[in-house]
């Protein structure tokens, strides 16, 4: 076996995917991007879709390049955001384009599915944060409505199993991205058949769980003639791109934090077993599958979400005039909560911004660089909140916090959350996810043999950004304001 391999990695993001071929030498890995193509919501008859045909026609465009460059890729694997699914027919064709957890059809429906099982009882039996796009919610709204396509399904199979199985033809339920769901038990690693039950279904409407490294099968004779490929394996890695990200931390010890900074900002700790007690319940912290049967013990925080929808309104305002704008402005002359539900996906988020801050009775931001410091002094003080809790849960001592992802070149936002938290920060890899993804595949092809590796090489082959926290006083300041608007 040669001692240089290259693997190609497709990272699917909630607003943007990409294919990445990864080649990994002498103890380095190095990326080159193939493709990158927007990944568009689609808004039809009072529902919003995700193209899933679309996302399959970009990775064979993605695999047709890599055949006329002539790169020769070991195998390929998918990661995707998390908690939305395909239904598959009796003859094996997808029903329908998958609803995006942006669509208002869960609202309610916690509530309505905790008549038929108790939130407590959900939670000791999957230990997942409560949000109303879960997948157990998604479910009960299909059901709830009477779905033709939830009715007609043999299967339901997670967006990246999905492409894995138009690719090969295969079906596997891959366990991190299955963990997302609030329906798989992190004790027994199966999907829980007591919650599934009072949606009329079972273990049986999914396919096989399956761990990062799994072997799915290989591309269809009629995907090698399209592409010019041969039979090439395709891995199951962690299919949840918060699950690839994680792996790709490049710590060199285990007393860290990490932060997977991007549309979403998941701050966590890596775990040997489920925290799940009164006060991750209180605390609605999730529990949700990483590699080598770790937990990623976490909590999801809304993130980069509430600039990138504010500067489609401003139409192609740049990051660095926004943050040079954003410090002429006093820290936190108006503050937020990142995860007030008036953010989810409103029409206009700059008015939903001002808004909350006239509501609770504060300076009204008008200008774009009054409104990214807004953001960004919010951002990093919530961060503190969840981290005050975190610290609390961890069942060891927190030395460091990594920043990884799109966010951890967000210099501004990195120092900031020193500053908030108390803590040094490590930015970086930005591309965790398709190196985590990489990485998975080279552990299948037996590169590397653990996790340890892993990382080992990961920061080997990155430029990490270190931040020290500064101006305690004035941040703790902040943070009790921010306690104060926010009660």
């Amino acid at each position: 076996m040669s001692n240089q391999q290259k693997f190609f990695a497709v990272d699917l993001g909630a607003t943007s995917g990409r294919t990445i071929v990864g080649t990994v030498s002498a103890g380095k890995i190095e990326l080159q991007e193939i493709t990158r193509f927007p990944n568009a919501l689609i808004s039809c008859n009072d529902h919003v879709y995700w193209d899933i045909y679309a996302l399959y026609n970009e990775i064979i465009k993605g695999l047709c390049k890599v055949s006329e460059e002539n790169i020769p890729i070991t195998s390929i694997g998918i990661d995707t955001w998390g908690v939305d699914f395909v239904c598959v027919g009796k003859d094996g064709q997808l029903l329908s384009n998958p609803c995006s957890y942006r669509d208002p059809h869960t609202e309610g429906m916690m509530e309505t599915y905790f008549k038929r099982v108790p939130r407590e009882r959900v939670y000791e039996l999957t230990g997942v944060q409560f949000i109303n796009f879960n997948s157990l919610f998604q479910l009960q709204a299909m059901r709830h409505r009477q779905s033709s396509v939830l009715a007609s399904a043999e299967k339901i199979l997670f967006t990246p199993d999905a492409l894995s199985y138009l690719l090969t033809g295969n079906m596997v339920t891959e366990y991190t991205i299955a963990s997302t769901s609030q329906i798989l038990n992190p004790y027994t690693k199966q999907l829980e058949n007591e919650l599934l039950e009072p949606l009329g279904l079972s273990q049986d409407n999914f396919a096989p769980i399956v761990f990062p490294g799994h072997r799915v099968g290989v591309l269809t004779e009629k995907i090698q003639q399209l592409t010019g490929l041969g039979a090439l394996p395709v891995i199951a890695v962690a299919g949840h791109d918060t699950a690839s990200a994680v792996a790709a931390v490049p710590a060199c010890v285990d007393g860290f934090a990490y932060l997977s900074s991007g549309t979403w900002s998941l701050m966590g700790v890596e775990v040997r077993q489920p925290i799940i007690n009164q006060q991750s319940f209180d605390g609605n912290f999730t529990n949700e599958g990483g590699v080598e049967g770790t937990t990623r013990f976490l909590k999801n925080i809304c993130g980069m979400w509430l600039l990138e929808q504010c500067r489609k309104e401003w139409k192609g305002l740049g990051y660095d005039e926004l943050i040079a704008e954003a410090l002429k402005v006093p820290a936190f002359q108006s503050l937020i909560n990142p995860d007030d539900a008036s953010f989810a996906n409103p029409i206009s988020m700059i008015a939903a911004i001002r808004t909350y801050c006239q509501r609770t009775g504060q300076y009204v931001p008008e200008t774009p660089g009054e409104l990214a410091r807004c953001i960004f002094d919010s951002l990093a003080l919530r961060y503190r909140e969840v981290f005050g809790m975190l610290r609390e849960l961890a069942p060891a001592p927190i030395e460091i916090l990594h920043v990884i992802g799109g966010g951890s070149r967000n210099a501004l936002l990195n120092q900031f959350t020193s500053n908030a938290l108390g803590i040094a920060v490590a930015a970086g890899p930005t591309e965790a996810t398709a190196i985590g993804n990489i990485m998975l595949q080279a552990k299948a092809a037996g590169l590397v043999a653990d996790i340890k590796e892993m990382r080992a090489m990961i920061a080997s082959s990155v430029q990490l950004t270190h931040y020290q926290p500064q101006d305690a006083a004035l941040w703790a300041e902040g943070f009790e304001k921010y306690l104060q608007i926010n009660r």
